[in-house]
């Protein structure tokens, strides 16, 4: 697959076939995602990787309590509530994998964490997989609890909660507004 192709037919993936997605697949999507630059070269990443359904579910539980009880968007919106209220509805769309990128607290590793998750989402986007951002997920596991599933430590800093699996279908095409570019 081409770059281009890569870039533009990657998409947010919301439905997964229940395959598994094995540990050959992950490691060379986390392959990629180390290849991203990172400020001054310190590459502060860490993967967990959760594969456990049980578990999945009980992040999922304990996220969504953790929205409706802390979050001003879930507060503020009907949707959210809704839909966080809703014993069925499970935040990683029962994805067969969440990769969590973490790194030690710091400057830039949001932007460190974020350029290689990117990376992980293309790779897996060019071997079939789809992937997804679960930014629902990110309060509740920088949460002492979360960190504690997550096995991380109390200055480590869960950045970027991926979904990884097989999709069900191909998710279409969004239209995306013209570049506002501002010439200076």
């Amino acid at each position: 697959m081409e770059l281009k192709q890569a870039i533009y037919g990657r998409r947010a993936v919301r439905e997964y076939t229940t395959a598994a997605v094995d540990e050959i697949e992950i490691r060379q999507i986390i392959d990629a995602a180390i290849q991203a630059p990172s400020a001054v070269n310190q590459q502060p990443w860490l993967f967990t990787v959760v594969r456990d359904s049980a578990l999945l579910s009980r992040i999922s539980d304990d996220t969504k309590a953790h929205m409706l009880r802390n979050s001003q968007a879930a507060l503020a919106s009907h949707h959210f509530q809704t839909i966080l209220n809703d014993p069925n509805f499970n935040i990683f769309y029962r994805a067969p994998a969440l990769i969590v990128i973490s790194a030690p607290a710091g400057p830039w590793v949001v932007e460190d964490c974020a350029l290689a998750a990117e990376n992980l989402m293309l790779a897996a986007h060019e071997a079939g997989l789809g992937t997804c951002w679960i930014g629902f997920a990110q309060g509740w596991l920088a949460t002492p609890d979360g960190k504690s599933i997550l096995k991380l430590s109390a200055h480590e800093t869960p950045v970027a909660p991926i979904i990884v699996g097989h999709p069900k279908s191909e998710a279409p095409a969004v239209i995306r507004k013209p570049a506002r570019i501002d010439w200076v």
